[in-house]
């Protein structure tokens, strides 16, 4: 749903010290980039949000345990498998909810992947789930867009999955045919409250999309969340500075050896 898939043996030293001075400075202005933990689910499994990097060695359990243990309080969980219409994960998702909820009392929770039906966003929010990240419904299922929006459009975060400005079809699989721009003002027109702008880069050496994403808040107005190829301090730097984004989203497992990126995410949720 952004990641920051820096390697540990990559980040230096000083660039440790740069993070926590971008840090200090973003407290200085008064602006507080949020960021979310995101646990991409498959088969049970925690797997990289994109095709490059190791797979975690802890469970979806494990992680969520040592991320709450270390005081974090935004997290994402995303099922691949349902938004690829190839199963689901989500009785291992309410489990998460559950354990996240009985750790920490003010917390923020985004799920995402596959939420076809006010039942299945039903069931996410009886668990205990604050936002629920849907994009698949938005490309071919008008009914269930006006049901969901009708029951929960305040939980409700609009997905828009692109590469190089173009919309991708559900689960990333090939070009959907429309812009990135023109889904946004799709979304605006619906009565949306967030868009969640996913970058998903030709190859992982590319640029942030930032273009695209500062022109998705320009037509939309709607605040905004960025996730998918911020992938080093400079890329985080001007994320921040992006007009309109509240927040990015970070791949959790890739945080792990660094205290200082899981830093962002442990101030309790209003």
């Amino acid at each position: 749903m952004v990641v920051l898939d820096v390697h540990r043996d990559a980040l230096s030293v000083p660039l440790v010290v740069w993070l926590i001075s971008l840090r200090l400075h973003f407290f200085a202005k008064g602006f507080r980039l949020k960021v979310l933990l995101s646990l991409n689910i498959q088969n049970g499994r925690v797997v990289p949000l994109l095709s490059a990097g190791p797979a975690p060695e802890r469970t979806p359990e494990e992680l969520v345990e040592f991320l709450l243990d270390r005081g974090c309080s935004r997290f994402d969980l995303t099922d691949r498998d349902a938004a690829l219409n190839c199963g689901n994960n989500r009785a291992l998702i309410a489990t998460l909810i559950r354990k996240i909820r009985s750790k920490q009392s003010k917390v923020c929770i985004q799920v995402g992947g596959g939420i076809r039906s006010s039942d299945q966003a039903q069931f996410f929010l009886d668990a205990g789930v604050t936002w629920l990240a849907v994009g698949a419904v938005l490309q071919g299922y008008p009914v269930v867009v006006d049901q969901l929006l009708a029951r929960f459009r305040d939980q409700l975060v609009a997905t828009v999955d692109a590469r190089q400005g173009e919309v991708q079809s559900p689960g990333g699989v090939g070009p959907a045919g429309l812009s990135a721009t023109t889904l946004a003002g799709r979304i605006r027109d619906l009565g949306f409250k967030r868009i969640l702008f996913n970058d998903f880069s030709v190859d992982q050496g590319a640029d942030p999309d930032f273009q695209t994403a500062q022109a998705i808040y320009n037509l939309s107005r709607i605040p905004l969340f960025m996730g998918g190829s911020i992938l080093t301090p400079s890329h985080l730097a001007q994320a921040a500075a992006l007009r309109g984004l509240q927040g990015v989203l970070v791949d959790a497992h890739t945080v792990v050896g660094f205290p200082e990126m899981i830093n962002s995410s442990v101030q309790p949720c209003s």
